[in-house]
């Protein structure tokens, strides 16, 4: 089950097409783990269509109200054109039925993973990573944010560190948690200056990540990292 989701004004933006790309890619991939946040856009979208066609027809009907034999006539148009392209699908052929897409997959460290249709479209760069981590980025044309597919192999952990911008993480395949929670493919979670964690995975995981900021590193000798957080981010 998942229980961390976009809140509500991040799937209106991207229903509005209003989010930055790295943004949307999250949204759109988590859209297709969760039923829940596909009927919260359905409906959001829906009375937004409802209030625009509402407030439309009103002035429509206050300006145009003598053409009404007019709407009437392209009504009638309509139906002759749905039926002649209904009629056509009985000369449609099985073959001709446009066959389902393959599944997208990547592979890391001879890992097989499926990746949500969104990512069909986006050019991964190589992986690169130190130790149980591995990393590799997406090209999304955006200034400091900075969007990977992000892998931890089994028994694996990110050395605790807090933040100096915003990371949004989803959950892709495997399982991680850290000092607030236990996560599932689909979680969507989003982290603040205000979050200090530790993510580690028992059987290995992959996400997809979009920071804004470097992280801090704050405990160990991954503190070492912190004067080349810039570079690495």
């Amino acid at each position: 089950m998942i229980n961390f989701h976009p809140d509500q004004q991040m799937l209106l933006l991207h229903a509005e097409g209003k989010l930055p790309l790295s943004l949307s890619i999250a949204v759109s991939a988590h859209l297709e783990y969760c039923g829940k946040c596909q009927q919260e856009l359905a409906s959001a979208q829906a009375k937004a269509t409802n209030t625009f066609l509402s407030d439309d027809a009103l002035a429509v009907e206050s300006q145009h109200g003598n053409e009404q034999s007019d709407a009437a006539q392209t009504n009638a148009d309509l139906d002759s054109m749905l039926d002649a392209m209904m009629s056509g699908l009985d000369d449609l052929k099985i073959d001709d039925i446009p066959s389902v897409e393959e599944p997208l997959t990547v592979e890391v460290k001879g890992e097989q993973y499926s990746l949500p249709r969104v990512f069909k479209n986006q050019l991964l760069s190589e992986w690169q990573g130190i130790g149980k981590v591995t990393r590799s980025r997406l090209d999304t044309g955006e200034g400091k944010a900075r969007a990977s597919l992000l892998h931890i192999d089994a028994n694996g952990e990110i050395p605790q560190h807090t933040h100096k911008g915003t990371e949004i993480t989803l959950l892709l395949a495997g399982e991680f948690s850290d000092e607030y929670n236990q996560y599932k493919p689909g979680d969507l979670m989003v982290m603040t200056p205000d979050h200090q964690h530790s993510p580690k995975t028992m059987e290995g995981c992959l996400c997809y990540t979009v920071v804004d900021a470097p992280l801090y590193f704050t405990k160990g000798i991954s503190k070492l990292l912190n004067p080349i957080g810039e570079l690495i981010y």
